[in-house]
């Protein structure tokens, strides 16, 4: 499977074979559906908390006589259906994380990166690196390449002028290798991979 390489200029510099067992395998919509929600369940804090009638700050005082007012009786005002008291079956601090096996969660990236060149959606530049910090030369670049929504993977090392000169573009994310996840992948309408991504890609997942 062969994909052309692009310069930003739009123009084509040469070819790049994909290996098919990670970026030609079939489209498995319930494994990306499983990674979407393992990474946004992982990514929770879980740190939304209600304090119980045992913690909550208030008098022991007893609201009213027990008899002789006609009202129930009552004992104490932490109770949950007084004002100011405690929250019954409230949230408590807790992790939301959920376990996904590790060859599962490495078969979706591949399946994640092979939906992409099935829906024509990838595209592989030589490089990702900017000449200026300036955002107008590199959102130009993008519109060259017909390039509105997008995540961009770059090599181990982001390039300081390039992602600076892509912050302030709506819509485009820029990620080193090891930033590469199916989540951002789907998110986006395009896929950008420079050489040096798929390389390392391959190597990573071809094990």
């Amino acid at each position: 499977m062969k994909l052309a390489i692009k310069t930003w200029d739009g123009k084509e510099s040469g070819e790049i074979t994909l290996e098919k067992t990670i970026f030609g395998l079939p489209v498995r919509e319930d494994i990306l559906n499983q990674m979407v929600k393992y990474q946004l369940a992982n990514r929770r804090q879980g740190s939304h908390k209600t304090k119980t009638r045992a913690e909550v700050n208030a008098t022991g005082k007893k609201a009213f006589a027990q008899k002789g007012t006609g009202r129930a009786r009552t004992s104490t005002l932490v109770t949950p259906r007084h004002r100011g008291g405690g929250t019954a079956h409230g949230p408590v601090v807790r992790s939301h994380a959920i376990n996904m096996n590790k060859k599962l969660r490495v078969l979706a990236l591949k399946t994640a990166l092979s939906a992409k060149v099935a829906s024509k959606q990838l595209i592989i530049v030589k490089d990702a690196v900017a000449k200026s910090h300036k955002t107008k030369a590199m959102a130009d670049a993008f519109t060259k390449m017909n390039i509105a929504n997008a995540v961009v993977v770059t090599g181990k090392d982001i390039d300081a002028n390039f992602d600076r000169a892509t912050n302030n573009i709506p819509c485009i994310d820029v990620l080193n290798i090891d930033g590469a996840n199916v989540y951002d992948i789907l998110r986006r309408d395009n896929l950008v991979l420079t050489e040096e991504a798929v390389k390392e890609l391959t190597a990573k997942l071809k094990g």
